[in-house]
């Protein structure tokens, strides 16, 4: 059984809005004219952080996420030990290694060479140590060139270069990163991302905080979603990301398609539902691999005359980003009909996406214009399917999309 590494319990933190008595003569005189103006306001209390409570075992990676505000850059500040707890507590096994925020941890005026140094440092090694590392650091970070000039002449990008080689090199017990690596190209993310993979193995501790929910996925073994200051959600990283997309998407099915007013179009025709059978039943349990029809109800005058109909239908995943789209553009054919038409089928045979949420995107045009243009129009859950018939289902974390392929060993002829 794997050991405790990070043990938080009932933690809260709390911050006095608006002014406040501070230790600084101009502010306190400041406060104190305007309070004799009729214009203080009083100090107010803000928990950014309230009964958190969670265990870490060691060699594990943890996704924390959240909306903006929801407490997560205070939880890691406390963890890192840069600020203390209102109450409760926390428990760290061995040495912690940070980065929060471009620079952490280097003095602008040092050289990176002697940051890396500087750094050992504050993790208690010593010179040998950090020397036996030092060729490891610079070549993953990439910055051999500048290697002796001050940091403060470093970009952003080579500033959390060094800083991650040095965190993930020196071997601390547990890494704290924060969403500081976005600012990292996206080859040197993806060198992150494995980088991280190998520290877990050797037994470390990762706590990982990030709004790209697929570099959370594939690094991360279990989750914790944050929402105004407390835990929402915490167990597999795959629970926590579905309910963190659910609570951003704008809409749900729960509002009659018909009656949503964010539409665009000039509403001759709209897509007033949308029905879901699986394999031929209506159902709205999706399998990955099973033949999904999507049938979306029209709205419209009797009578309509449709000329030159073109539907398009866009797959998204969390935060409306593209996955894939289906469209009657792509179809040979002229779709037009003198007699009015109630609905439009989709039918996908080996439904592709695998376990997650989605949500569809709809834009009809009928007669050359628009009639109906709706953003997150139906959201759908996906259930991991036997999509090769291999007795298998394929880890989410691995491919959000499944192609049917096949693969084959040739041999070139002499």
């Amino acid at each position: 059984m794997s050991e405790i590494g990070v043990k938080v319990q009932g933690l809260g933190k709390k911050y006095h809005v608006g002014l406040a008595k501070s230790g600084d003569f101009r502010e306190n005189f400041r406060r104190k004219w305007k309070h004799l103006l009729g214009d203080y306001v009083p100090a107010e209390d803000f928990w950014a952080l309230r009964d958190v409570s969670f265990e870490l075992e060691e060699g594990k990676a943890v996704g924390i996420i959240g909306k903006n505000g929801a407490g997560k850059s205070t939880l890691l500040k406390i963890l890192s030990k840069i600020t203390e707890p209102t109450e409760g507590r926390v428990e760290i096994i061995g040495r912690v290694s940070s980065l929060l925020e471009v620079g952490t941890g280097f003095h602008p005026e040092l050289t990176g060479r002697e940051n890396i140094y500087l750094n050992g440092t504050i993790l208690g090694m010593s010179r040998n140590e950090v020397r036996s590392k030092f060729d490891e650091i610079v070549d993953f970070s990439g910055i051999e060139d500048f290697l002796d000039t001050p940091v403060k002449r470093y970009s952003s990008g080579m500033s959390v270069r060094l800083a991650f080689s040095v965190a993930a090199h020196l071997e601390p017990e547990v890494m704290i990163i924060d969403e500081v690596l976005a600012v990292g190209d996206a080859d040197f993310q993806k060198k992150c991302i494995g980088k991280m993979g190998e520290v877990t193995s050797s037994g470390r501790t990762i706590i990982f905080v990030s709004h790209n929910m697929g570099a959370v996925q594939s690094l991360c073994d279990s989750g914790i979603l944050l929402a105004d200051g407390k835990i929402q959600e915490m167990g597999s990283v795959q629970d926590c990301v579905n309910k963190y997309f659910e609570n951003n998407f704008l809409h749900s099915n729960e509002v009659p398609l018909l009656e949503r007013k964010d539409r665009e179009g000039n509403g001759q025709v709209k897509v007033k539902n949308v029905e879901v059978y699986v394999n031929g039943k209506k159902n709205n349990a999706i399998k990955t691999g099973a033949e999904v029809t999507f049938r979306f109800g029209l709205h419209h005058e009797s009578g309509f005359r449709f000329k030159n109909l073109k539907f398009h239908v866009g797959f998204n995943g969390g935060f409306n980003e593209r996955l894939s789209w289906c469209s009657t553009d792509l179809m040979d054919e002229n779709y037009s009909f003198e007699q009015g038409v109630d609905f439009v089928d989709l039918t996908i045979k080996k439904f592709p996406m695998n376990q997650g949420r989605y949500s569809l995107t709809l834009y009809l045009k009928t007669n050359g214009a628009i009639s109906d243009w709706i953003k997150e129009a139906f959201l759908f859950d996906v259930e991991a399917g036997d999509f090769y018939n291999m007795a298998r289902v394929v880890d989410p974390r691995q491919a959000k999309v499944l192609f049917d392929y096949q693969m084959k060993l040739g041999k070139a002829e002499d």
